[in-house]
């Protein structure tokens, strides 16, 4: 079982089993994500792509994210994402989609919606998606000024110092997952 590390929700469980070929974001390194976003995340713009359960989006709406976009491919994923969120009664604050990240981000981009913070985690067997997700966010104005973009790999994978605008400025590692961060730095 999951659980909720910090924020409003602190302790509590996030029903349901990961569906196959779902590979949850462990609490230790949710934890690590949230300690080196810390405050950043009161009040921002949170993109949960590739969400899967939706652990790490639900982590930042309890510690006070002011909108979270979950986006998942999978049926089964968005449901316990629902799931989980109807059981916490959060009901505003966030929007659900169940769709490709690409075609999403073509949605937001039409939109003018943009980010503060956008965590990916797609499928460590994937490692296209990596390489078109970097390039989709270096390519288009979604991160908001200052905001940060967390990519979730394989330790087994490496990804670009810098793509397009995107410029790596941490890397940690534990396990078998590496978390690396990026921030748009535009001229």
């Amino acid at each position: 079982m999951m659980r909720v590390i910090g924020g409003i929700f602190r302790s509590r469980q996030l029903k349901a089993k990961p569906p196959e070929g779902i590979r949850p974001t462990s609490d230790k390194l949710r934890e690590t994500l949230f300690n080196v976003l810390g405050p950043r995340v009161q009040g921002a713009s949170f993109l949960d792509g590739f969400a899967g359960m939706g652990g790490v989006g639900i982590e930042a709406i309890s510690r006070g994210a002011l909108l979270v976009c979950f986006i998942d491919q999978s049926r089964k994923a968005t449901a316990i994402i629902r799931q989980n969120l109807e059981g916490l009664e959060v009901s505003e604050g966030f929007r659900l989609i169940e769709a490709e990240l690409v075609k999403t981000l073509d949605l937001f981009e039409r939109e003018g919606t943009t980010f503060d913070i956008v965590f990916l985690d797609p499928p460590y067997e994937r490692k296209e998606l990596y390489a078109e997700s970097l390039s989709t966010f270096a390519s288009r104005r979604l991160l908001n000024e200052g905001g940060v973009l967390v990519m979730e790999h394989s330790k087994r994978v490496e990804l670009p110092e810098t793509e397009g605008v995107l410029m790596r400025y941490r890397v940690l590692t534990q396990g078998d997952s590496t978390l690396s961060f990026y921030r748009a730095v535009r001229a």
